[in-house]
């Protein structure tokens, strides 16, 4: 059995939040609609909602609950680099647009111990007023914007339902393309890149 403490500050996506995980036979322990709420000690996992969570003191937050529980964070578009929460000790992030299905593979990925490779594992993208580098396929538009954003090849592999050597061989195409070097350098021809549409990781 899994048992479940939430922080959530919306009330509409915590009604929709505890019908999916309920509806698994996960065992939701404790709700919190603030962080200054203690987490419930019979918890496996404790599920935080970045936009609930303080924002002078967001990673201390996460810090002080994942030195007792692992730490699920659910982003949106206005959360933080991901890997700047699991840098403050978050085992898993994962996008609140992400699927039911998603979700609960998130959660039970993190009771089997193995964190390394995360299924749903994504940085949230909001649009920009972007210019794609006319060098660039839409697929390696795709790979260098999630470098940018600091996803690993892995991370990028998962988003993108392609392999992760598949990646590689996109980001080489790209550093060929670019005469980038390094990832500082893919990520810099990524911040100068402008495309008039947001990327989106379909692709027709």
């Amino acid at each position: 059995m899994i048992r479940i403490d939430v922080l959530v500050s919306c009330p509409v996506y915590l009604v929709g939040l505890y019908q999916v995980i309920h509806n698994t036979g996960i065992t939701i322990v404790s709700v919190r609609t603030t962080p200054t709420e203690e987490p419930s000690w019979l918890a496996d996992i404790a599920i935080l909602d970045a936009d609930a969570l303080p924002p002078t003191d967001t990673l201390h937050t996460i810090t002080h609950t994942a030195r007792t529980t692992p730490v699920l964070i659910l982003l949106s578009d206005w959360s933080l680099p991901t890997h700047q929460y699991l840098q403050a000790g978050a085992t898993h992030a994962i996008n609140k647009r992400e699927t039911a299905d998603n979700l609960i593979t998130a959660i039970r990925t993190l009771t089997t111990g193995n964190h390394t490779t995360p299924h749903t594992h994504t940085t949230p993208t909001p649009p920009q007023p972007h210019h794609p580098n006319p060098n660039l396929s839409e697929r390696e538009e795709q790979v260098l914007h999630h470098i940018s954003h600091g996803l690993t090849h892995g991370q990028i592999a998962t988003r993108l339902g392609i392999s992760p050597h598949t990646v590689d061989t996109y980001v080489k195409r790209i550093r060929a393309k670019l005469g980038a070097g390094n990832k500082a350098e893919l990520t810099r021809a990524a911040l100068l890149s402008r495309p008039t549409t947001p990327i989106t990781d379909k692709v027709a």
